[in-house]
């Protein structure tokens, strides 16, 4: 019975893995660099495609 719990538990995790990483690759659509989000991460407009170029460090002074 017990092994029996453990291998159903298994298989749920195992198979939330590919539900969850289904969309990975969700990058949203642009025509220009100020249709891409303002945030801690540089964006850039590439193949009408907002992509991350780099991140910003904090001005700590």
């Amino acid at each position: 019975m017990d092994k029996t719990i453990k291998f159903v538990y298994a298989m749920i995790l195992f198979i939330s893995m590919f539900l969850a990483a289904r969309n990975v690759d969700a990058y949203l659509k642009c025509k220009t660099v100020h249709d891409c989000p303002k945030s801690q991460v540089v964006y850039r407009c590439v193949g009408n495609y907002c992509r991350a170029v780099k991140i910003r460090r904090w001005n700590l002074g």
